[in-house]
């Protein structure tokens, strides 16, 4: 197979279909990469062959990972997280890279390979980490922001040891003074390109936007990024050294979001490509005659780093809980380990065999990675015999917190649309708890008085500390489809007749989540295109009153819970609360009298009260017939004057 197009197709239907199979199966794309130089490298089908063009190519991959790491760079970020970044996050390095230097004394290496080896194993993943993070809502939390602050400073720690590995592979005698001229020729080149650059910069990327050419703007981001890293190639340095610097003077000006846009195609092929190359290395032979080796090295590994970054995390929290799930959330390898493994072989500081184990080691702690992060919590309780005290402890501070509250609304999250609903809740009179993981929100509501208590909603005993089983209505006010079905498994199980009205960004989503049991799901975008018409049609010249008619009509047909209220063309004077409509939802049990009985012969129209909707295995259905039978674990949505209310609910449980 010489023939370079052959090459290039093998490649990527390769990739195309293991890249989609990861996607369904809600894994890190990066690992099917991985995958897919392991099955086609020299060393496995050897459909395609290892050679320099190809490292070539994935050299330019990394070059891109360091600009979207520099772009990202925020002095800003850094100022506010600087205990966590600089305390915390240089604790982790510095131990590691010395117990991983001491260790491999042990076992016979050159004090330069362990130190080249620290830094590899040093590092964590950042893309697996925070995906999985950000899908268990524990990016706000204690933890969540302990790992992402030693995540940043690995980021930054990549550019010294960029530096540092090849200028441990110098053949001259004293290293110390190799060591130390590299570093003086890095400061002094770093300091001339963010000096001179950032003047240069702006003025001619205004000059270039100016144009108003897309493609002349993506060619100056391109010529930007691989001039710089072609500079300091030039000085001795590396190219990802030169990115880093190109992305993080961009992210000083206005153009940061439009160049992330535009460069991040070129991003992620060409890492893709930088991975694939990652799994070429691979020598499957090697891995099954060292097995015993790379089960070493990965026991040292997970254990081991957890161990010291639980420990070091021990030292800034004072919270075994804490600290285990920090020391769990980052026990495995990295991106930038690979990128630093690659630069110590290609200087030859790390034998053949010693790589070929650490590499596979990697990649296996990086497939068990979320399978750790899955089950952390039941890991931390496990070691942590105080946890079950203080989860316990936190539970009594959210039940004490709504022990006065009965019939209220359970606010699940606090951001800028709970704190809207919760004006709302206050100008009515009515008593909401409110759960949010940031704890930052949590201080400023606290302070103001409000009814706010730090805690996840995804979890059954803090629903159940917050009186789920006293809520009148629960909201889910943040849009994260994940933790909104674990609350609504929560209640189906729990409280299955609890009205749960969630939000959503958008209608993707709707069907699945009135499935799982949601009353209501409103969709931003749905309702700011309400809002926009509305303004579009008063600007037009619509009548007002034929605007808010439309307006009206559309929520109807949309929320089931407005079904029949906007039939007349009456205004209604919404000051006067006398005659008002109201809504209730009755969950008919197993004992309830109207059980197999039709809506017709229960006869609720006597008492002027409509059915607006059936709820039935968490299925809404609207307007239901009359001759609809009812079944055990119906709910159903009833709307009419409160007495009346009350009147037809008692038929319904005795039947008569």
């Amino acid at each position: 197979m010489n023939n370079a197009l052959t090459l290039v197709l093998i490649l990527l239907a390769v990739a195309v279909v293991v890249v989609v199979l990861f996607r369904i199966l809600r894994l890190p794309v990066m690992l099917g990469y991985l995958i897919v130089g392991i099955l086609i490298g020299p060393h496995a089908l050897g459909w395609i062959p290892e050679t320099a063009e190809t490292r070539h190519l994935a050299e330019f991959g990394v070059v891109f990972l360091m600009f979207s790491i520099g772009l990202e760079f925020s002095l800003g970020k850094l100022r506010s997280m600087q205990r966590l970044v600089f305390g915390l996050g240089t604790a982790q390095v510095a131990a590691t890279i010395v117990l991983v230097m001491l260790t491999s004394l042990f076992f016979g290496l050159d004090w330069r390979a362990g130190l080249a080896l620290g830094g590899v194993l040093a590092m964590s993943s950042t893309a697996i980490v925070s995906k999985m993070l950000v899908e268990r809502a524990e990016l706000n939390m204690s933890h969540g922001q302990k790992i992402m602050g030693v995540l940043l400073f690995q980021d930054l720690a990549v550019v010294p040891l960029i530096i540092v590995i090849p200028a441990l592979a110098s053949t001259s005698g004293d290293l110390s003074v190799t060591l130390g001229l590299a570093l003086l020729k890095a400061t002094v080149v770093l300091a001339a390109l963010l000096i001179f650059g950032q003047r240069l910069l702006r003025p001619w990327f205004h000059l270039v936007a100016r144009q108003k050419s897309s493609e002349l703007f993506m060619l100056n981001v391109l010529l930007f990024t691989l001039g710089m890293a072609f500079f300091t190639e030039l000085s001795g340095l590396s190219m990802a050294l030169g990115a880093f610097v190109a992305g993080m003077l961009i992210s000083e000006t206005e153009y940061r979001y439009q160049v992330e846009e535009d460069i991040k195609p070129f991003r992620d092929v060409l890492l893709g490509l930088f991975f694939v190359t990652v799994g070429m290395m691979l020598d499957m032979g090697s891995l099954i005659a060292g097995f015993g080796w790379v089960l070493l090295v990965l026991l040292i590994l997970l254990p081991f780093k957890a161990m010291v970054v639980a420990l070091l995390a021990r030292g800034f929290t004072g919270d075994w809980g804490v600290a285990i799930r920090t020391g769990l959330g980052l026990a495995q390898a990295g991106e930038f380990g690979f990128v630093l493994l690659t630069l110590a072989g290609g200087v030859n500081i790390l034998p053949a065999d010693v790589m070929q184990n650490v590499l596979a080691a990697m990649l296996i702690s990086m497939l068990l990675a979320p399978f750790l992060i899955q089950h952390a919590e039941a890991i931390v309780r496990r070691i942590s015999p105080n946890e079950w005290m203080n989860q316990a402890m936190h539970m009594h501070q959210i039940a004490v917190q709504s022990m006065c509250a009965d019939e209220h609304i359970i606010l699940c999250g606090y951001g800028r649309s709970g704190q809207a609903l919760g004006k709302f809740l206050k100008r009515e009179g009515i008593a909401f708890v409110a759960l949010e993981l940031d704890s930052r929100n949590v201080r400023e509501a606290l302070a103001a008085g409000e009814s706010v208590v730090y805690g996840d909603a995804g979890k059954r005993e803090v629903l159940l500390a917050a009186g789920l089983m006293r809520a009148k209505v629960l909201v889910i006010t943040y849009a994260d489809q994940h933790s909104a079905l674990k609350i609504l498994h929560h209640v189906k199980v729990l409280r299955p007749g609890l009205s749960v009205v969630v939000r959503t960004t958008d209608d993707t989503h709707v069907e699945a989540l009135r499935r799982a049991g949601a009353a209501e799901v409103v969709a931003e975008v749905l309702e700011g295109s309400v809002m926009l018409a509305s303004q579009a049609l008063i600007l037009s010249g619509v009548p007002l009153n034929r605007v808010i008619r439309r307006i009206q009509e559309n929520r109807a047909r949309r929320y089931s819970v407005f079904s029949g209220y906007f039939r007349s063309g009456n205004d209604v004077d919404d000051t006067v609360d006398t005659g008002q409509p109201r809504i209730r939802n009755v969950l008919l049990g197993q004992d309830c009298g109207a059980v197999g009985k039709t809506l017709d012969e229960m006869e609720l129209d006597e008492f002027n009260v409509e059915v607006n909707a059936v709820r039935r295995h968490n299925v809404q259905g609207s307007q239901p017939a009359g001759d609809m039978v009812l079944h055990a674990g119906d709910v159903l949505m009833l709307q009419g004057q409160p007495e009346e209310l009350a009147a037809a609910e008692k038929r319904l449980r005795e039947g008569r």
